[in-house]
């Protein structure tokens, strides 16, 4: 049978892993990290968000960018040091402008269709991710962040999404535990939360008992082609301590997150992911008053750009920002800080005095919209690029690019079928 390799062990590559298994496939996946799930896909805000499914190419994002360069605690911040490859990835966003209807159509299409994907992994392998249906509830300040949640919904709801506007009143009996004064809400009831971490633990878990190689602390340094694929890796032990190695292949997936871009230029295409950093911190609520304070009905509070996920009865995810300087993975204080202000201003009764900070890089593409597919070479695929939406897309474009290398390299089950 073709052996397809694997780059990259976050919520992409395992659901790709998967999905190749599932058609028949040798899979091996390789991972720079000793585990599944240890980078992008540790912390995020846990929001399987179809309702979340805007893609940011409007000219409103980017006025709002040029107004909160600053204010350090800004929900979109820009480093302003010139960096060919984020003014080149900028511009490009902006050619994407006139794609933004279109591209939001087709994102809410793809989250829906991943939704039952996910849900059926899960029962399947038996994985516990903390998963909540109580649906997500958007919620806006003042007339005319709702009028333009109108704009969007209608869009969101042409998709084939079931969303529907709220009176304050309503968004208070959704969720009685937020305060605030908002002017209105949106609600999407079919809409999830999960903890990332522990699906992407569990489904790896689940691909090594179907069959799958996963080779960790692996660096890989080239990929060549001579006949079949070279994978020339580094792995094991400290860095002083690694072996040289070479694995052979019939395929490559490229699932690598910010780094899909330097193995793409490897095989000869052009991914042009741009590292995004979001934060997060899980609030631990270590006592009742805590634990009743916390809402269970996941938020997004599109002023401060800001999300929030019940993850089991003892923590609360609180996720955001948007932050374009580079490859940096520093967890700064002055990022965090508006989370943990946040919490306590929405839910005063809970506990912040064990917070966790995280910070992770989204690797996005400019039109927002995942690369999924071919590439150039034969026996080359892409399933990177889905910025923010990884964890609600990842199920949909597994099988979309284990579909595609179906096409191109047919496994013996898959010719069955």
């Amino acid at each position: 049978m073709p052996h397809i390799v694997v780059i990259g062990a976050g919520i992409t590559g395992v659901t790709t892993a998967y999905a190749l298994l599932e058609r028949g496939y040798d899979v091996t996946v390789f991972d720079r990290q000793r585990y599944a799930a240890m980078e992008t896909s540790f912390a995020n805000g846990g929001q399987l968000s179809a309702s979340n499914a805007e893609v940011w190419n409007h000219w409103s994002t980017l006025l709002r960018g040029i107004r909160w360069m600053i204010r350090r605690d800004a929900p979109l911040l820009m480093n302003p040091t010139p960096s060919w490859h984020k003014y080149a990835w900028l511009a490009e966003f902006v050619s994407n402008i006139g794609n933004y209807r279109r591209n939001t159509i087709e994102t809410t299409r793809l989250a829906i269709a991943a939704r039952e994907h996910l849900f059926a992994i899960a029962a399947r392998e038996n994985i516990d991710f903390d998963h909540v249906r109580r649906g997500i509830l958007h919620v806006y300040w003042d007339k005319p962040g709702f009028r333009h949640a109108l704009e969007v919904n209608a869009m969101l709801v042409e998709g084939g999404l079931d969303r529907r506007p709220l009176t304050a009143q309503e968004v208070r009996s959704i969720e009685p535990t937020l305060h605030g004064d908002f002017h209105g809400g949106f609600y999407t009831p079919s809409d999830s939360t999960g903890d990332i971490h522990k699906f992407a633990f569990g489904l790896a878990r689940a691909c090594e008992r179907r069959g799958a190689r996963f080779i960790f602390d692996a660096e890989v340094d080239g990929i060549a082609r001579k006949g079949r694929f070279r994978i020339a890796y580094r792995a094991g032990g400290g860095e002083g301590a690694r072996e040289e190695r070479v694995e052979e292949a019939d395929g490559i997936v490229v699932c690598a997150g910010i780094a899909s871009r330097r193995f793409a230029a490897m095989l000869g295409d052009r991914v042009n992911v741009y590292p995004v950093k979001g934060y997060s911190i899980t609030v631990h609520l270590d006592d009742e008053r805590s634990r009743d304070a916390a809402p269970w009905v996941s938020l997004l509070d599109d002023r401060a750009k800001i999300v929030t996920s019940r993850l089991g009865s003892g923590r609360f995810r609180v996720a955001g920002t948007a932050e374009f300087n580079g490859a940096n993975r520093d967890i700064r204080h002055d990022r965090i800080r508006p989370l943990v202000d946040w919490t306590r201003a929405l839910f005063p009764d809970i506990d912040t005095s064990r917070v966790v900070p995280w910070a992770g890089l989204r690797p996005m593409m400019p039109d927002m919209m995942p690369r999924v597919g071919r590439g150039r070479m034969p026996g080359v695929f892409y399933n990177t690029g889905h910025g923010h939406l990884g964890w609600t897309l990842s199920a949909a474009t597994a099988q979309m690019v284990a579909a595609a290398v179906s096409g191109e390299l047919p496994a013996p089950a898959s010719l069955a079928a």
